[in-house]
This record gives structure tokens, sequence and C-alpha cells, in this order.
């Protein structure tokens, strides 16, 4: 049994429970977890408040927690094959976009170990005898909560700012796909990360994640996942007022118009929605296409979707896994039920894999909706699996305004050779992120987030870090005496 991490040592929950991992390719257990519930919850926080408070780890120098992250960074670098492998049989994404996940986390502690000793704070001038500056300081305990579809590198993005500005951590993987992060604590433990400044919680978002978000003892909470758990988080956070980053749902646009390269558009297309079998919030999961191209572009899309390589990740030709679990497989299979009902037309996909080794695997073809209108859920709702809606528009008007028509706004592209065109468009469009010619690209240098019920607050860039801190206003007298406001020191 793989145990928690807390306060510096490994252990089992309080209960005993445990939770069996399956790899969603093989449907087989793989590995068997301590299954965290709210007791583990007090004690990890208890850990990571007695380190904020009690020991020297916030006020450390940068260079002091820079290397550390550094030496982690190296760790994870010299251990990405095997880490890719453990991704791969706990999520079920192609071992090589697992290998990748494990660099980028790598270099997202490379970069904020970097970023943290750089000139940062303000001056600025007041009346004399005064002066003034700006400081910026660590939260306090932070409560990282990650979904299971990119577990590894959703780990890096929060901890390695999380942990460089000085903050402790109570880290909480996805009770589904905890393996890699297990995995992670192992590394930094070897690094020498002092006990109760990172500590590895398991166990569900009922019981474990709600502990974090309630907790009068936590002072931020930064969760990636759902829109609802989203709602319901900014709820228990209200107790004592927690800082808190949300990086939520999406269901983002891609607008092609009938200049755009078509083989390159439709390249993207398949690859904005098929990636990682769907489960991305930024998947590119409405396609929106200029009339007067639309039936060359379909198909071209619906050929090369139909020709993607679904299989185990860990064959090299697999060009897409299956879905995290049965309980996913089975609603998305059931937005595709919805969909026909509903009247859309099905152009390609729409099956569950079950031909040979599949068959044990949660597998779901590329799936591509036409004849798609507004009111349909599969147009309104986040599926988060391998299913495309296409819509047609006659002009840049009606491009944007579908783009736009959504709850979410976490992401969006433009297809087009006239750079005019794409910098009026990416202007109209509210998201958060917005590609041009290019679709899911992201960048540790760049900020990451969304646009009304796709969440609040950055990731990543120097917007990551300062999430991470308190801003503080510090006023310094050069020249104190008596002030001269009470009777009995006015002359």
């Amino acid at each position: 049994m793989q145990k928690m991490y807390i306060d510096g040592k490994w252990v089992p929950s309080v209960s005993g429970a445990t939770r069996d991992i399956i790899n969603p390719a093989t449907g087989e257990t793989i590995a068997t977890v301590a299954e965290g519930g709210r007791e583990d919850a007090r004690l990890a926080i208890a850990a990571a408040r007695r380190a904020f408070d009690e020991s020297d780890w916030p006020r450390r120098p940068h260079r002091d927690r820079a290397r550390l992250l550094m030496k982690l960074a190296d760790l994870i670098e010299a251990n990405a094959a095997e880490l890719a492998r453990i991704e791969t049989a706990n999520n079920g994404k192609p071992y090589v976009d697992a290998e990748d996940d494990a660099y980028t986390a790598a270099n997202v502690f490379r970069y904020y170990a970097g970023l943290i000793g750089k000139p940062d704070g303000q001056t600025y001038d007041l009346p004399p005898p005064y002066e003034g500056k700006v400081v910026r300081e660590p939260i306090g305990v932070c409560g990282l909560i990650v979904p299971w579809n990119f577990p590894l590198m959703m780990a890096s993005w929060k901890l390695a700012p999380c942990l460089a500005a000085g903050n402790t951590a109570v880290f909480k993987p996805s009770e589904i796909t905890p393996l890699s992060a297990i995995r992670l604590f192992e590394l930094m433990e070897e690094a020498g990360f002092p006990p109760g400044v990172a500590n590895l919680l398991l166990g569900s978002g009922a019981e474990a994640g709600a502990e974090l978000a309630e907790s009068m003892h936590v002072d931020k909470i930064a969760f990636t996942g759902g829109t609802e758990t989203g709602r319901t988080i900014m709820r228990a956070a209200a107790g004592n007022i927690k800082k808190i980053s949300l990086e939520l749902g999406g269901k983002s646009a891609n607008i092609v118009f009938a200049d755009a390269d078509l083989d390159v558009a439709t390249d993207y297309g398949v690859y904005g929605i098929f990636l990682n079998a769907g489960q991305v919030c930024a998947s590119g999961s409405r396609l929106l296409v200029q009339e007067s191209i639309y039936e060359k572009f379909m198909e071209k899309l619906a050929a090369k979707a139909r020709s993607i390589r679904v299989g185990n990740g860990m064959d090299p030709e697999t060009e897409m896994g299956p879905l995290v679990s049965k309980a996913h497989m089975e609603k998305v299979l059931n937005y595709i039920e919805i969909g026909q009902k509903e009247g859309a037309k099905l152009v390609t996909g729409g099956r569950r894999l079950t031909e040979g080794e599949l068959a044990k695997g949660f597998f779901v073809e590329p799936t591509i909706f036409t004849n798609v209108t507004r009111d349909m859920r599969i147009y309104r709702e986040e599926i988060f699996g391998p299913v495309l809606v296409v819509q047609t528009f006659k002009d840049e008007e009606e491009a944007v305004r579908l783009a736009n028509d959504s709850i979410f706004g976490l992401a969006g592209a433009v297809f087009t050779s006239d750079y005019e065109n794409a910098m009026r468009v990416s202007g109209k469009v509210r998201v958060g992120v917005f590609w041009v010619n290019a679709y899911h690209p992201a960048f540790v240098e760049a900020p990451w987030g969304g646009y009304k019920q796709s969440g609040i607050g950055r990731e990543l860039g120097t917007f990551g870090l300062e999430a991470y801190m308190e801003v503080k206003q510090v006023v310094y007298n050069r020249e104190p005496r008596p002030l001269g406001y009470y009777h009995w020191n006015r002359s």
C-alpha cells in the first residue's frame, strides 16, 4: 500500500481505509493507496500550520528555497521516464505526452526557482519625514487541489510558485490518479524539503478536499477542476475569507475563416479536441467554420478524426488513449446519446471501442457532431471527452457572437491568413487564453486562466507567483517626535 506524506513521514490513513487504483487502458488494479479523510486532512493542515508559523521556512532567503526547487527539478528530469510510465498507467494518456508533462513539470520548478530571486517590490514618495515601500510576503498555509487529467503537470503549476513564495502546502491530487504525485513527493523528500512544508493528502474531494476548503487554518485554496466543485469551494472558503484561485471549466471555440490553410486548420482542429481524449479544460470543443469552406473542411476533418490511432498509451503507435475511468466514460457516452436524441448529426465516432485489447479499457471513438444548435446540451455543457460540435458562420460578426455564446471563457483560437482579422477577433472573444493559427501551446512564462465561469485568478508566469503572495505597505517615519495632536503636547 502506498501512503500519504504528512509532516515529513509516510503514513496510512487514520481510519485504515484504502483505495484501489485502476489502469484505464486495461481495467486492472495497479496500486492500492491510503484513502484519507477529514481527520487526515486536519493532521496535514496542522503540520503545514506549524511549518509556516514556527519554522524559518517563510523567512528563509530566496536562494535557499530556490536551491531546493532546482534540486527537485533535476530529480524530476532524471526520473522523467519513470514518472511518464506511472502517469500513463494511471491516467491512460500516450506515453509521449506523459513524458512531455514530466519535463514540463521540471521546467516549471526551475522557472519559479529563478523568478523568486528577481527584483521585486516598490518604493514611493511621501511627504517628509515619511518613506514608503511595498513588500510581498507569503500568504500562509495553502490547500492545493488538482484534477486527474494532467496530474504531474498540475502539481508543478501549484506547488512550484506556492513553495517558492515561502508558503507551506497541503497538496491533494485526484483520488483516481494519485500515483505520480506520490512519486513526486518521494523526490521532494529526497531533495530535502523540511518536514511540514509540503504535505501529500490522499482521498476524495467530498472528504479530504472539503476539509481543506472549510478549515479555518488554511489561508488559501488553489483548485483546478469542474465549475460546480469550484462553486462549492467558494462557499466553503467564505468561512475565513480564504484567498482562492480557481481554474474551472471551458467550452472553447475554435474559429476557422475561409482564408485559412485547411491542412493546418484541420490538423489543429483534431488536436484541439482529441488531445488527451478531450480531457482538457481548454479543449477546442466547439468548432466554428465559415460557410464557404464548410463541406471541404468537414471532409478533411472527419477523415483525420477517423484515422486517429486509439489504444493503450504505452503502445508507441497510440495517438489517443482511454478515458480516465469507467464512470467518466459512461458520462461521455451519455452525452453522445443526448446529442443524437437532440437531433444533432453524428458525422463520425460515437461508440465505445471494445475490439481486441481495448475490450477491458475505457475507450471512446473520436466523435464529431454537426447540425448543432445553441439550445442543445452538447453545445452548451462541458463534456470533457473526445466529442466535437461543429457550427457554421457567415462573417466575422457572427463568428465572434457564437464564440462568446457560452458561460465559460477559458480559451479560444482563430485560423486565418489575415493578420488584421486575427487581431480584431482576438480582441473581441472574451477568453483568458487565445491562439492565432495554433491550438493548445502553453508556456510557463505566460498567464493561464479564464473569464466568466472559467475561474478566478491566473496561474503561471509572474501572475502565478503573485497569486501566492500578500502585498504589504510599510511606512517609515524618519524623524519620530511627539505628534502634537493631543492637548498635552501642544505648545
